[in-house]
């Protein structure tokens, strides 16, 4: 190889090195002057990405009343890999917990599903003067920084059941679900759970820049990259508080439910189940674990929606399904009559009766004859279009069912039970195929045996009476932001199986004698056509529960309202008091019958107080 080739193989080598270097300068030109991202990411452990809570948006009544809103809270947010240098001491000392802890709090916070490098909660809600006593001494806390958080705040502890409450999404909701992080909140009950999509808002993230002493000193570009939180939306709410506080002060002695409805629209106006609790308990932190804990070993589940889930029998009350059920099969009519002698004279006088006197249908009603409607229920199926009696039964049960028992009605609100209308499957397995007739279950016709109702199901039904012949589905919300938005299910009629109103107004006019000269006469609302039907609800497990149905006033249906009062006896003594003076109340703003409603709220029935031992229907 000549000197000349020698030199020209230099220049190539020499040549690539310094394309190769001008590459690199260049590269790294632009990587530390002109794109910000990598110089954001070198300077990483400046920056802190906070999370910007939205505050849940707020629930106001029917009027405009406030119901649920917001104050705020605070959160003590550690990284585990920044901690290094922290005046553990000190945290300890404000937080009034122990070394121990915070090493057992670190150690949490570091192990999967969390990390070291991730930020997780330590402390969480915490008061303002906890938080400004933290933030006084933050550039001692290295690795720790505080965030600002909104809880739920109730100015009048009511409706507890119906509003439901918030607490931390579980660990499978937030794998699910990319809004939520381990340590969130989430709506858990109630209206909280059934509109959390619209409570919950949108989150955003601000980026801060920090010095070396932990402290914030400004904003990352000003904000550039900053998004901010957006506040969920208000829900307009279908109850009136005032008739809600009301109602509880009546149920504070006693175990049961009372749901009020505008018929009309399907609206809940109120939704009692008792015993209840003040809400402002189950919102933050230890105060909440201690009163959650408790309320959970309490005899009398305080925690239980009773409005919703609690399957009662009806007893009394369900004869109004028999009578418009009756005249739309053709079996009886107005002036219809069956013999009574203290009891169903074909089954040797059981179901035993109160009543002795033969009466027509309205008449049936105001007194409450359980001969007439066992009657009623054996010509209803035993009749002979039917091949088989399961037939005529099976279509007994349809027609039940189109009144909302037996179903999920479909409302807006969660963990609602369908009751139990049961199936002829269910008895051909008790009494076995062509075991069973007519007799065998004649029960079911006065609202016994294996029939069971939740409040919500009773209240809907007295409703379509209202109504004569249709329900809209009950809902506790009128609309969902400024635009008031709602589901257009709730403005569906649904029609029952009974449409002729001649029938309605037969039952009608023995609902109105109920009060007029009936169960209910003691009941009666000065000035108020009212309409109504007692029951006294055997109860195989201890004393009968009594149910009272009612609606006011009888032309033009303003509200509606069922009640049940757990072994309490007599619906006329208990139940019925509860209804009336809440409709009193609500149509005309007072009530006058204050010694009534003194004796209901003097009433302690949970601790057997003031129960009378004698039961009528």
């Amino acid at each position: 190889m000549n000197q000349t080739q020698l030199g020209n193989r230099k220049f190539i080598i020499g040549g690539f090195f310094c394309f190769v270097a001008l590459v690199y300068v260049c590269r790294l030109f632009y990587l530390q002057i002109v794109d910000e991202r990598y110089k954001m990411d070198a300077q990483n452990n400046t920056f802190r990405y906070q999370t910007q809570y939205p505050a849940r948006g707020y629930i106001y009544d029917r009027n405009g009343k406030i119901l649920v809103q917001n104050e705020a809270s605070y959160d003590l947010i550690v990284i585990p890999r920044e901690t290094k240098g922290c005046d553990t001491a000190s945290l300890c000392d404000v937080l009034e917990i122990s070394k121990k802890e915070y090493l057992k709090r670190i150690k949490k916070a570091s192990q999967y599903p969390n990390s070291p490098r991730k930020q997780s909660v330590f402390e969480k809600q915490m008061s303002a003067k906890t938080a400004a006593e933290l933030q006084e001494k933050m550039y001692r806390f290295k690795g720790f920084f505080i965030q600002k958080r909104s809880l739920r705040k109730y100015p009048k502890p009511v409706a507890a059941h119906l509003l439901g409450y918030v607490g931390e999404v579980s660990k499978e909701k937030s794998a699910k679900d990319a809004y939520y992080k381990e340590g969130d909140y989430i709506g858990i009950s109630g209206i909280e759970r059934s509109y959390e999509n619209a409570l919950r808002g949108k989150k955003g993230v601000q980026i801060a820049l920090t010095d070396v002493h932990n402290k914030i000193v400004g904003s990352y570009m000003n904000g550039e990259y900053d998004t901010a939180a957006i506040q969920g939306k208000p829900l307009y709410c279908t109850i009136d508080v005032d008739l809600q506080e009301y109602g509880e002060k009546l149920m504070k002695g006693f175990k049961g439910a009372v749901v009020a409805l505008e018929p009309t629209t399907g609206e809940i106006l109120a939704m009692v189940s008792a015993p209840s609790y003040d809400p402002n308990v189950l919102v933050s932190g230890k105060q909440r674990n201690r009163a959650f804990a408790k309320m959970y070993q309490d005899s009398s589940l305080p925690l239980f929606n009773r409005a919703l889930q609690a399957m009662y029998p009806p007893g009394s009350t369900f004869k109004l399904l028999g009578a418009l059920i009756g005249q739309h099969e053709g079996v009886i009519h107005r002036g219809s009559v069956f013999p009574c002698a203290h009891g169903f004279p074909p089954m040797g006088g059981k179901p035993k009766c109160h009543s002795h006197a033969a009466v027509n249908l309205p008449g049936s009603v105001a007194t409450s004859c359980n001969s007439y409607y066992s009657y009623v229920f054996r010509e209803i199926t035993d009749q002979k279009k039917f091949p088989r009696y399961a037939d005529g039964y099976s279509h007994w049960r349809n027609m039940v069912m189109s009144f909302g028992p037996g179903t999920h009605l479909g409302t807006d609100l969660p963990y609602d039970k369908p009751g139990n209308v049961p199936s002829a499957d269910y008895y051909n397995k008790v009494y076995g195929v062509n075991g069973w007739k007519s007799n065998t279950i004649v029960s079911l016709g006065i609202g016994q045996e294996a029939l069971l109702l939740v409040p919500l199901q009773m209240a809907n039904v007295v409703a379509t009476i209202a109504n004569k012949g249709f329900y809209y589905i009950p809902h506790c919300i009128k609309g969902v932001g400024k635009q008031g938005e709602v589901d257009k299910k709730f403005k569906e009629k649904h029609f029952v199986g009974v449409q002729k109103e001649e029938y309605y107004e037969n039952v009608i006019d023995g609902m109105q004698m109920c009060f007029d000269s009936g169960t209910a006469y003691w009941e009666r609302v000065p000035g108020i056509v009212a309409c109504g039907k007692t029951g006294t609800a055997e109860n195989p497990h201890g004393k009968s529960h009594a149910v009272f149905m009612a609606f006011a006033p009888r032309d033009n249906p303003k509200i509606v309202i069922a009640c049940l009062v757990e072994n309490a006896g007599w619906g006329s003594v208990w139940a019925a008091p509860v209804v009336s003076l809440m409709m009193e109340k609500y149509l005309t703003g007072k009530v006058t019958r204050t010694w009534e409603e003194q004796r209901i709220m003097a009433a302690d029935l949970i601790h057997g107080k003031n129960l009378l031992s004698t039961e009528f229907h």
